[in-house]
């Protein structure tokens, strides 16, 4: 399917944003980054860890819970970024720790989380691992993960002690599913935001484009790539970690600097991601995921999964 074109405000020519995924982030980290956004006129999503890990984990990095941290963040809110859910913390959470995550998230920040993504460590994901696809699919990706994930996500499940869905759908807007190797996420998924009939715990889904590291985000957002995404007249939602390669002895990598100061100086409108989605819903209407439809996605989603092996 090949999506309409969209009209963006203020005759900006495309869309880009950035979903930061929160792993392995320090606030030293963070400030690099994100001031350097921020100089560019950019404004994107990033998602936070709201409480300490409860058990030792992989992915170190800053929660809500350090209060220069949460200062910081709200600094950053303040000039007009978004602050996302990436879960309670860094390590599965019980349903009575959810909530106080969110009811913290919501007393801090003033609002619920508009957009989410699950965390690859936190048995509480919603929809998550082979629960994100369905019939033939489903069976070929826990072939292909050798059963790793089957059943191991718990948020979803009514009755489990990690389930949380009915919280999900009462307090978070959009929930990030697949991504896909192409820079326009909305020709990879012009249905986006979407819902899912077949996972009604959540309100609407969006996709995303790889970029989980920095090689992978500098390939995604090229020179050649970016001149393409503004021709077409696309929206891009990069998928990332600023945590993992995007400073070099405590430096920006040179190439994210020119390519980011690069993208800067065309014509697009630079927004968070919820922003993007309202903006996309509004124009389209919320489309209702169709079999065929999901399929589609799912195959061309498990392909990008033998590729690069990401979220």
């Amino acid at each position: 399917m090949t999506p309409a074109r969209i009209s963006w405000p203020d005759n900006k020519a495309f869309a880009f944003t950035v979903f930061d995924d929160t792993d392995s982030q320090t606030l030293e980290k963070c400030r690099a980054v994100y001031s350097f956004l921020s100089d560019l006129g950019l404004r994107t999503t990033k998602s936070v860890w709201v409480l300490r890990p409860t058990e030792p984990t992989s992915d170190p990095g800053a929660n809500c819970e350090d209060p220069a941290y949460l200062r910081w963040l709200k600094e950053l809110q303040a000039r007009g970024f978004e602050i996302a859910y990436h879960m309670a913390s860094a390590t599965t959470a019980r349903r009575e720790e959810t909530l106080r995550a969110l009811d913290f998230f919501h007393r801090e920040f003033g609002h619920h989380p508009r957009t989410m993504a699950n965390h690859y460590a936190s048995r509480e994901d919603i929809y998550f691992g082979d629960a994100r696809l369905t019939g033939v699919n489903r069976l070929a990706y826990n072939l292909l993960t050798r059963f790793r994930h089957h059943n191991r996500f718990r948020g979803h499940v009514p009755g489990d002690a990690l389930f949380w869905g009915d919280l999900c759908r009462e307090r978070i807007r959009y929930v990030r599913n697949f991504v896909f190797a192409e820079i326009n996420t909305l020709k990879a998924c012009p249905f986006m935001p979407y819902h899912d009939p077949q996972r009604p715990y959540v309100n609407l889904w969006f996709a995303a484009s790889e970029g989980a590291e920095a090689p992978s985000f500098l390939e995604r957002i090229s020179e050649a790539n970016q001149d393409r995404l503004e021709a077409e007249g696309g929206a891009c939602i990069m998928y990332t970690h600023f945590g993992l390669g995007f400073l070099e002895q405590g430096a920006l990598r040179p190439r994210f600097r020119s390519l980011m100061e690069r993208l800067s100086r065309k014509n697009g409108w630079f927004v968070p991601v919820a922003t993007l989605l309202d903006y996309l819903l509004a124009a389209k209407g919320t489309p209702t995921l169709r079999d065929h439809e999901r399929a589609a996605l799912e195959r061309r989603w498990l392909l990008h999964k033998i590729r690069f092996g990401t979220a």
